[in-house]
């Protein structure tokens, strides 16, 4: 056994793998395993684990590793027991001379292939003791557990020609069928699995040679349908009650069901199935009844297993074969929680990918020299969880709102290993640049982030180009996606319009090039060629098959492996399949990571125990009997403009200092390749900002924050934006130069460049210092801008909860009982409800009720503790706090901003708000607007 890593890609693509790194955790080390090959499995985190030396729990897949060896030994005794047609296809496939050598196949699209004949063709007795268990469904599900770039497509491509030859052959084997139904997630992996219908001109099985000549005429006769799992939905009577048509024919038979979906395919019966992406084709546990959370889950999983179900009830499903990289369903028992398909039958993981450089390698930030997290990570590890952004990125935030400063930087460190990596391409001839993708949590944070780039925000100024950026509206995709032809035609793109010059598309057509577009991202001659920055809400689509992605941002919750092994699929994909001359091996490629917490996988119950008893909780719910007398209303303001003087006031003397930190401010990350769940150390590579310190500039610096200033005062601004631009530059530039700017340690004071570095990175904090000096000395009026969905909320709206925690009956209060933290809640709520100065009152809990505070430059939310309506009718807000904080002060500023703007716009009676420090002084509190 060697220690450390001295080279990642140690086994041959063509070959089954003969050595493989395990972890170490008393060295913190990989060692190299050699004579055997890594397990069928996967690695859970530790429960509670918050380090990289985690060495994780290795979950076996046994069935996978029960059935290995048997398939070797058949394989080295020369497949005894199959059909002369099988024979002569395993000696195709497995000769060289076939094919040339960029078409060879892996040994891993050979096994996966090898392993499902096996199953059908070898002898009863070797396969004693073999049980592959159902999904609970009537038809027999098998699934091959393939990494990306493993030949997914390949291997259903031979099971297609392993099928059909065999029943051409032998039309009274009962074992096979040529009748085949493939099923894909989309219409994008639909176009693309055309290569699997053998009377298409372009088909893999004479691209890849996967049938000799001369049976070409006999694969022919089989058929094969391909379609996205849309076609399969159908209405139930209950949905078909609700249609406001005319036509209430009730739904369709199984019968009918079937000449709709299969059309040509009609008439046969056991048809061979095939799922690819099978991971969103799965069984509803029965704890997902009546949950309102993952309903486009719910559906398309019924909707896809369901209509197979009918299929097979009216016509038989002779097999139904799974692929999938991350075949993975939830579980029921929680929102996270998900289990590994229990029918696997053969595994090759993203590990054995990455040790047989089939796919890039992952690599992950894990330290930088900036302040860490909690979990003893860089921020940059799970950006999103991250207490400066998540607040921030958790709002309906408008556009033009600068991004959090703790992402700009991630994106300016990103940015520079791009630019580093776009040179060399370019140096190197490549006519296609690379690419950084971003996974966003929801659709305003992705135009938040489109905004940024489009106005240069982020200074990689080659990462900002224009034309260049591509901004997925996931609605519109998963529209096209769901359509069963492209509607795109080449009329459409070439047609004039007597007014522009061009014609204009319709929706379905800038839908379907939305979708052509994403499709070709790096690809010559196509829509997406010259993409270089991908941003997107939620997943991008399901085969994505971009080569040039070398740049990952995840800007969500990642909460389980399948989740994170997906999005980072999207970057995994290889450049380039040249062998080494020497080594005879491939060489290795990356793709940096920010965001995606890769080396998470999710914590499975055990299930082999009992669970203990449940705890008792309490329901939270309103009382509808007291909802007339105790109700409570509020109004849903989502933000405060101002209405602020033409000429702005600005007293740089005046202004609080503002400190920052070295310590707090990453402009340093170290990378590490992910192997087996954990970083190799002895591979890490840096990202310096420093490199770029050209690119820092004082008055780059001055124009960027007096920029962002404008944008926010630009909508409650009654002069010229010029005048206005002007009067912010002036104010940002003597705040820049002044001494009111308190910088630690004081080398990065002195040293300009390292300054300037830090002032960027810092934007948002100098931008939000400025703009509350402003809006303190120049603002005239208060203007509430309110929900436009829902611009008033209401304790009608709590929906019933459960809560563990300690709690007691209220008698004024719309809601049953009231939830205590804090004994002093406790404490105030007594006074409260037994008051007479009070007419009604709601903790503020589950409500809703928010109020958007900034603290030091970040965005983020506070839930004041108490609502009352006072005996007069007023509205008293009252916040229970035990120190008066620098943030405490931010919070109560921005409170009383609320309760101004919301006084001044009238219509909602008279709001008011307190703080009390301390248990007895809240009658004085409530006496203070009871008794005015």
């Amino acid at each position: 056994m060697d220690a450390g890593i001295t080279h990642l890609i140690i086994n041959s693509a063509f070959e089954e793998p003969k050595r493989f790194w395990r972890y170490k955790r008393e060295t913190r080390q990989f060692v190299l395993e050699e004579g055997a090959r890594r397990p069928a499995g996967y690695v859970m985190a530790t429960p509670g684990s918050r380090s990289f030396d985690d060495p994780g729990v290795f979950v076996e897949i046994p069935l996978v590793n029960q059935i290995r060896p048997r398939v070797k030994a058949w394989r080295e005794a020369g497949y005894p027991g199959i059909t002369g047609i099988t024979k002569r296809l395993l000696e195709h496939w497995n000769d060289p001379e076939q094919r040339d050598s960029s078409r060879q196949f892996f040994f891993c699209t050979l096994e996966a292939i090898e392993t499902l004949i096996w199953l059908r063709e070898s002898a009863a007795s070797e396969r004693t003791g073999i049980d592959i268990p159902s999904d609970g469904g009537a038809f027999p599900r098998v699934c091959n557990k393939l990494a990306t770039g493993g030949g997914k497509t390949t291997v259903m491509a031979m099971l297609i020609a392993w099928h059909i030859l065999n029943k051409v052959a032998y039309p009274q084997d009962a074992r096979f069928s040529k009748n085949v139904f493939v099923v894909a997630p989309g219409l994008t992996v639909k176009s693309r699995l055309q290569v699997l219908d053998p009377l298409r001109p372009e088909n893999y099985y004479t691209d890849f040679a996967i049938v000799p000549p001369a049976l070409g005429e006999s694969l022919r006769q089989g058929r094969v349908m391909i379609h996205n799992w849309h076609v399969l939905s159908w209405e139930t009577d209950k949905q078909i009650a609700k249609r406001r048509s005319v036509d209430k024919r009730g739904a369709l038979s199984d019968e009918a069901y079937v000449r709709q979906v299969l059309g040509r395919l009609a008439d046969v019966s056991n048809l061979l199935v095939i799922n690819d992406e099978a991971h969103h084709a799965w069984r509803v546990p029965a704890e997902f009844k009546g949950r309102r959370a993952d309903k486009e889950l719910f559906d398309e999983a019924t909707k896809w297993v369901g209509g197979l179900d009918r299929i097979h009830r009216a016509r038989g499903i002779l097999a139904c074969h799974d692929f999938s990289a991350t075949p993975f369903a939830p579980t029921g028992k929680t929102s996270t929680e998900e289990s590994l398909f229990s029918w696997i039958v053969s595994d090759f993981g993203l590990n054995d990918a990455i040790e047989s450089g089939l796919v890039k390698t992952p690599r992950v930030v894990i330290r930088d020299d900036g302040q860490y997290s909690k979990s003893y990570k860089s921020r940059f590890y799970h950006l999103y969880m991250d207490r400066e952004v998540k607040d921030d990125l958790n709002r309906p935030a408008k556009p033009e709102e600068p991004l959090p400063d703790l992402v700009l930087t991630g994106y300016y460190l990103l940015g520079t290993d791009w630019l580093e990596t776009k040179r060399s391409w370019e140096s190197a001839g490549a006519k296609t640049p690379p690419v950084v993708i971003t996974v966003a949590n929801r659709t305003e944070t992705a135009a938040r982030i489109k905004n940024a780039f489009d106005k240069g925000k982020v200074l990689i100024e080659e990462l900002c180009e224009p034309g260049q950026t591509l901004h997925i509206d996931s609605k519109v995709l998963t529209e096209a996606e769901s359509k069963d032809e492209p509607t795109l035609s080449d009329e459409s793109l070439e047609g004039e319009d007597e007014t522009e010059g061009t014609r204009k598309l319709t929706k379905k057509d800038q839908a379907e090039l939305l979708r052509l577009t994403v499709d070709t991202v790096g690809k010559m001659g196509a829509p997406g060629e010259q993409i270089q920055n991908v941003i997107s809400v939620g997943m991008l689509s399901e085969g994505w098959d971009a080569k040039t992605v070398t740049h990952i941002m995840g800007l969500r919750a990642f909460s389980s492996q399948l989740l994170c092994e997906q999005v980072v699929g999207r970057g995994l994909r290889r450049t380039s399949y040249e062998l080494n001359p020497e080594s005879k091996l491939y060489d290795p490629e990356y793709v940096n990571i920010f965001g995606v917490p890769f080396t998470f996988l999710p914590h499975e119950r055990d299930t082999g125990t009992p669970p203990p008893p449940p705890s008792f909780k309490t329901a939270i719910m309103p009382v509808k009997e007291r909802e007339k007398e105790f109700s409570i209303q509020w109004p849903n303001v989502v933000r405060i403009d101002r209405v602020l003087r033409t000429r702005l006031a600005f007293d740089v003397s005046k202004i609080d200092p503002l400190r920052l930190s070295a310590s707090d401010t990453a402009q340093l990350v170290e990378l590490a390749p992910i192997v087996d769940g954990k970083p190799d150390v002895s591979k890490i590579s840096e990202i310096d900002l420093q490199r770029l310190g050209e690119r820092f500039r004082t008055q780059k610096i001055i124009f960027e924050a007096a920029g962002n200033i404008f944008e926010l005062m630009r909508p409650s601004w009654t002069g010229s934006r010029e005048s206005l631009l002007a009067q912010v530059i002036a104010h940002v530039e003597r705040f820049i130069g002044s001494a009111r700017i308190e910088i630690e340690p004081a080398l990065f004071y002195r040293d300009d460049l390292k300054r300037r570095i830090l002032l960027t990175l810092n934007m948002n904090k100098i931008v939000q210092h400025v703009f509350d000096r402003i809006k303190s000395d120049s603002t005239e009026a208060l203007l509430p801008v309110f929900d436009t969905t829902k611009p008033i909320r209401s304790t009608s709206d709590v929906l019933t909860w459960y809560t563990g925690k300690p709690c007691e009956p209220t008698k004024k209060s719309h809601i049953n009982f009231c939830v205590f933290d804090s004994t002093w809640e406790a404490t105030e709520a007594f006074h409260i409800d037994r008051s007479p100065k009070v007419q009604a009152w709601v903790k503020n809990d589950h409500l809703g009720f928010e109020i958007v505070y900034v603290f030091k430059g970040v965005v983020r939310k506070y839930r004041p503790d108490f609502l009352i309506r006072l005996a007069n009718g007023t509205y008293l807000i009252l916040e229970v706090k035990g120190q008066d904080t620098a943030e405490a002060k931010a919070k109560h500023n921005a409170l009383g901003e609320w309760v101004s703007g919301v006084n001044a716009h009238g219509g909602f009676a008279t709001w008011n708000w307190q703080v009390s420090f301390e248990p007895s002084d809240v009658e004085d509190k409530l006496a203070k607007f009871a008794d005015s």
